[in-house]
């Protein structure tokens, strides 16, 4: 893991972050607990597109199924739930 104290950021300003960040992604320590993480931007945009590629297969998958009629209807929130196995929110 990769540590970076708020106390080391606050002596030596975004160097230290910096320095740290030419090894990988940063955690920073605030009262001895991992509080913050910090990127590159290069980093931060592979995780987001990943994010974005993964919500467009999920969603191509739905619409196949649509198209496929492998779908179910279900009167209402609670139906829904319990065909899938789950406790409705109270």
């Amino acid at each position: 893991m990769n540590i970076v104290s708020a106390k080391d950021i606050e002596r030596h300003g975004i160097a230290a972050v910096d320095e740290a960040l030419a090894r990988g992604p940063v955690y920073i320590v605030k009262d001895k607990r991992p509080q913050y993480v910090v990127l590159t931007q290069e980093h931060y945009r592979e995780l987001t597109e990943g994010q974005e590629e993964a919500a467009l297969a999920r969603i191509e998958v739905s619409l196949d199924d649509a198209v496929a009629s492998r779908v179910t209807r279900h009167a209402g929130v609670d139906a829904l739930l319990k065909h899938l196995g789950r406790e409705p929110a109270r």
